[in-house]
């Protein structure tokens, strides 16, 4: 199967979109107030797997601010540069000491020939999956995001995403955030199309202000 056939691009997401949303009412409401979601697409490669390490379990802006900082000492994150940075180099840009210790397992792997990003690009979703969570520091949210923007596969359901909550919450009207299980049953109703009704519910979040905890 040529999976790079299925990707994602705008004119599918729309298409997408327009389905997804004459079946759920939710979703109509989120496109007309707010259009159709982005790709939101990212290089399938070694510095946006770090990327999203990065962004595991912290804000996105943190995430972003350390990857910026180690971008720019490095111009090009490559598995080799990666591996030369120091503990102190690295927590200086924001990496804690767990983030550094996956960095450096994902930067070996890379040059171990164990994860070979080419490669996956042509596996399907469940292989890919098991692939990248063989390598410490990479579980399900980071292998789905992956999959997600990286391959843009058009039916992945992040796993644990709070942000997706959150939105699930807002724009159902829930009486309280909802775990992934439930979730995941509340997506099985969007299938093939569960990447972009991931999208859509993100489109919400991002576009809806939302009080900040003092």
């Amino acid at each position: 199967m040529n999976f790079k056939s299925t990707q994602l691009n705008p004119d599918i997401i729309k298409s997408a979109a327009q389905e997804l949303a004459a079946s759920e009412p939710v979703f109509r409401i989120i496109l007309d107030n707010f259009g159709p979601p982005p790709l939101w697409d990212r290089p399938a490669d070694f510095s946006t797997l770090i990327y999203i390490i990065l962004e595991q379990q912290v804000s996105l802006a943190s995430a972003k601010a350390a990857f910026l900082k180690l971008n720019a000492h490095l111009g090009t994150v490559s598995p080799q540069v990666f591996l030369e940075l120091d503990d102190k180099t690295l927590k200086s840009f924001g990496f804690s000491h767990q983030k550094t210790r996956y960095g450096r397992i994902v930067a070996e792997s890379v040059l171990d020939g164990i994860l070979d990003f080419d490669a996956l690009s042509h596996l399907p979703d469940e292989q890919v999956k098991k692939t990248l969570m063989s390598i410490t520091g990479i579980g399900h949210w980071t292998s789905d995001i992956y999959l997600l923007m990286c391959l843009l596969r058009p039916d992945v359901w992040p796993h644990g995403d709070r942000a997706l909550a959150v939105a699930a919450l807002e724009a159902f009207g829930l009486n309280e955030v909802p775990d992934y299980d439930t979730l995941r049953k509340m997506a099985q109703q969007w299938k093939p199309w569960r990447s972009v009704a991931a999208r859509l519910l993100w489109h919400h979040y991002l576009s809806t202000p939302r009080k900040r905890k003092s």
